[in-house]
């Protein structure tokens, strides 16, 4: 049993090393001084989101782009809320083309369907897709402007980042997200990309017309933004690339509550064991059981070697990815502070939530859905 605990851990090593140095590989892009050419329509769902709206809105009116080439497409999903008349509040003193639309149902899917209602009427090349809760950065459209004139992309994957406050909930669901963001960027400098996030994402719209949009997997609830990147690498895997900036950092935010934690990591999680390419499904088994392993540890051996060599081990690789990453997104002072204690619960949140991803519902955005 102990070498089969060695075996593991060598092999996550190596996958994180191989990660860490994917990381690197990845070129920090720089804008150049180009024409802005590049037209685009950003879509943006929403339900019930009345109370985040307001912040996205005022990034929306200080984005620095010609606004003849963007229009804004905001998706109602049945709100219930205020959110539409926050919306329309500010349409009278907006200069952006801005247009409010119903999300028309036709999967088990209320986001996809309400990207593809959204293309269906969008005028622009480009597709980019946020989320209401979301914070744009001034020179957004500018970076991915330039990006595209520069390696003429199909499909463009762009950085997300957390802003949390200083308590356990928020700051453990921001090292985690560091250490998604770190695989993410890391699976494209080892030139196997395998992530990716709807908070900031572009294609052209003729691509996603091409490969039939969601068609195929629109009867899971979640996965707009993985299952489509799956399509668009498996057509073209060269012209899927990652934008590299902090200019074109989208900024959102953690859940409140461990309840909603608990159901959005849920709806992650579960869509796990639809990849198409077993390699990804490994690579979280691996990760799983690596988790799975550190717990064994600590309720079956009574050797204090064996108790904390595991997650020792696994807290000093991770070191390997979590410096880069946190160094890019600039979140050194939460990761001294709050690195040691988040690693020591992770196992037990990780493990907790793969099992009930497998046995149980999950809510989102007030619906119940099923794996």
């Amino acid at each position: 049993m102990i070498w089969f605990f060695v075996f593991m851990f060598i092999l996550y090593a190596i996958l994180i090393i191989a990660l860490a140095f994917g990381f690197t590989k990845v070129y920090e892009f720089e804008a150049e001084n180009l024409e802005s050419k590049t037209s685009f329509s950003v879509i943006i769902p929403f339900r019930n989101e009345a109370k985040n709206l307001p912040q996205l809105l005022k990034s929306i009116s200080l984005l620095n782009y010609p606004k003849e080439l963007v229009d804004f497409i905001f998706v109602d999903d049945a709100s219930s809320d205020d959110s539409v008349k926050v919306i329309e509040d500010i349409l009278p003193n907006n200069k952006m083309s801005i247009n409010v639309i119903e999300n028309n149902r036709t999967s088990n899917s209320p986001k996809k369907d309400a990207i593809t209602t959204a293309i269906s009427i969008a005028k622009n090349n480009w597709i980019i897709t946020t989320d209401a809760d979301c914070v744009l950065p001034e020179n957004w459209l500018n970076i991915f402007d330039s990006f595209i004139q520069t390696t003429n992309p199909k499909m463009v994957v762009a950085p997300v980042n957390y802003i949390a406050i200083n308590n356990f909930l928020e700051q453990f669901q921001l090292l985690d997200f560091m250490s998604l963001q770190g695989t993410t960027i890391g699976g494209f400098g080892m030139g196997y990309p395998f992530m990716c996030n709807g908070a900031n994402l572009a294609y052209k719209k003729s691509a996603f017309l091409k490969l039939n949009g969601f068609e195929g997997n629109n009867t899971i609830a979640s996965g707009d933004d993985v299952f489509l990147f799956e399509k668009f690498l498996e057509s073209n895997k060269e012209s899927v690339k990652f934008l590299k900036s902090k200019e074109a950092v989208v900024v959102t935010f953690p859940v409140k509550t461990w309840n909603s934690l608990i159901n959005q990591r849920v709806r992650w999680a579960s869509k796990t064991s639809r990849f198409k390419d077993s390699k990804v499904k490994l690579i979280g088994l691996l990760v799983f059981l690596i988790n799975l392993v550190i717990l064994f540890s600590l309720f079956y051996f009574d050797n204090l070697l064996f108790i904390f060599l595991p997650i020792t081990a696994k807290l000093i690789i991770d070191l390997f990815l979590f410096i880069p990453t946190i160094n890019f997104y600039k979140h050194k002072k939460a990761f001294y502070k709050w690195y040691l204690f988040c690693s020591f619960f992770y196992p037990f949140f990780s493990v907790f939530i793969v099992f009930k991803s497998i046995f149980s519902k999950y809510n989102w955005k007030g619906r119940s859905f099923k794996k």
